[in-house]
C-alpha cells in the first residue's frame, strides 16, 4: 500500500465462507484503499480475531479502529452469531483482545447498501430494460439491496433530503411464497425436507443444489451429487437440461422475491443486487423470467414495470460500504458520485 494514513480503519466483511479486509482513509475522495484487500477461508481459523492478526501480519498494517461487516443479526449493537458459519462475534470484545479503540458491528448487507452513494455510474449495471436511477439528494427515495452469496441478504436504503439511511433486515429468512404451479410442487418438496423453507433456502449458492433436487424429483429423474458450481457450469455449457432448468427457475425466484421486497419495503426508486453468487447469475437474469415475475404483481405491474433493477459490478461492495460507514463516522460527507 502506497498511501500513508495517520489513522486508518479496518475493514471487514464477513460471510459464511470468506472473510475480506482492507483498510480505508476517511479523508480520501476514494475511501477504501484496494491495494489492502485480502480475503481469507472461515474454515481455516478459529475465530475473527486470529483472523484479524493473520491479516496484520501478512499485510504489515496496523489500525486503530474497525467496522466489522457481518452476515447476521447484530445484537443490541455489541455482538452477532454469523449466520452460515460458527463465530460469535462481539465489538467489545475485539477491542480489548485486539486493542482497538473502538470496534463497530453491523450487518453485512447494511454495508453493501452504503456502497450505493460511493458507487460510479460504470459499476452498476441495468438487469432489464429500465435505466438505473439518478440520485435525489433533495427530495426521499427508497431503495431495496439484496443479493445471493453463501446466504440471501435483504437491506433497505434511504434517501431522505441528502441523509443516506440503511435499514438492516433478515429479510432472506422471511418464508418462500409460490407464485406458480411449479413453486407449489418445489415448496412441497423442500417443506418435507426443511420443515419451513425461506427465500435463503432457493437464493443462494446451495439453493441450487436444493431446487436441483426438487426439479429433478418433479421430473422424476435420478439426481446426481453436483455442487452448485457443477449445476451452473453444466448449465452454461448446455450440457444438462435439468441444470438449465435450475438456475433459469432459481432466476425466476428471484426476480418474484426482488418484486415481492419492493411491495414490502416501499423501494419504488429501484432495486440493487448484488452478492457473490451474483456475477454467475447475471447472464441468467437478463435472459430468463428474472424481470417477467419481478412485474407479475398483479395490480401493480405497471408500477413495478418502472422499477429499475440494478446489478453492482463492483468486486468488493461490502467493504466499499464499510469505508462509507468510516467516512461518515469521522464527521465526513460522503462524496456524491451519482
Amino acid at each position: 500500500m502506497d498511501r500513508s494514513i495517520a489513522s486508518p480503519t479496518l475493514l471487514a466483511d464477513l460471510g459464511g465462507t470468506n472473510v475480506r479486509f482492507a483498510l480505508a482513509d476517511t479523508a480520501s475522495a476514494t475511501p477504501l484503499l484496494m491495494d489492502s484487500v485480502r480475503r481469507y477461508r472461515v474454515k481455516d481459523f478459529d475465530t475473527l480475531a486470529d483472523t484479524i492478526r493473520q491479516y496484520f501480519a501478512d499485510t504489515g498494517h496496523t489500525a486503530t479502529q474497525a467496522i466489522i461487516a457481518a452476515a447476521g443479526r447484530i445484537a443490541n449493537g455489541e455482538t452477532v452469531q454469523i449466520t452460515n458459519n460458527p463465530w460469535n462475534v462481539s465489538a467489545h470484545g475485539l477491542q480489548e483482545e485486539l486493542g482497538f479503540e473502538r470496534a463497530r458491528l453491523v450487518n453485512d448487507f447494511a454495508a453493501q447498501g452504503m456502497s450505493i452513494p460511493l458507487l460510479h455510474r460504470a459499476e452498476l449495471q441495468a438487469v432489464g430494460r429500465v435505466l438505473p436511477p439518478e440520485h435525489d439528494h433533495k427530495s426521499t427515495q427508497t431503495f431495496v439491496v439484496m443479493g445471493p452469496g453463501t446466504g440471501l441478504g435483504v437491506a433497505g436504503l434511504l434517501l431522505r433530503h441528502g441523509h443516506w439511511i440503511v435499514l438492516e433486515t433478515e429479510g432472506g429468512h422471511a418464508g418462500f411464497a409460490a407464485h406458480t404451479a411449479e413453486d407449489v410442487e418445489i415448496l412441497h418438496r423442500l417443506n418435507a425436507r426443511f420443515g419451513r423453507v425461506s427465500n435463503e433456502r432457493m437464493i443462494c449458492g446451495n439453493g441450487l443444489v436444493n431446487l436441483y433436487l426438487a426439479l429433478a424429483d418433479i421430473a422424476g429423474q435420478p439426481a446426481q451429487e453436483y455442487t452448485p458450481e457443477d449445476i451452473t457450469a453444466r448449465a452454461t455449457d448446455g450440457s444438462d437440461a435439468l441444470c438449465v432448468r435450475t438456475v433459469e427457475t432459481l432466476a425466476g425466484i428471484f426476480g418474484s422475491v426482488a418484486g415481492d421486497l419492493v411491495l414490502s419495503l416501499g423501494g419504488w426508486d429501484g432495486v440493487y443486487l448484488t452478492g457473490g453468487v451474483l456475477k454467475i447469475l447475471m447472464p441468467w437474469l437478463q435472459r430468463s423470467g428474472f424481470r417477467e415475475r419481478f412485474e407479475a404483481k398483479g395490480r401493480f405491474r405497471d408500477t413495478l414495470e418502472h422499477v429499475p433493477t440494478i446489478a453492482i459490478t463492483h468486486p468488493e461492495p461490502g467493504l466499499l460500504g464499510a469505508a462509507a460507514l468510516a467516512v461518515l463516522e469521522s464527521g465526513r460527507a460522503l462524496p456524491q458520485n451519482h
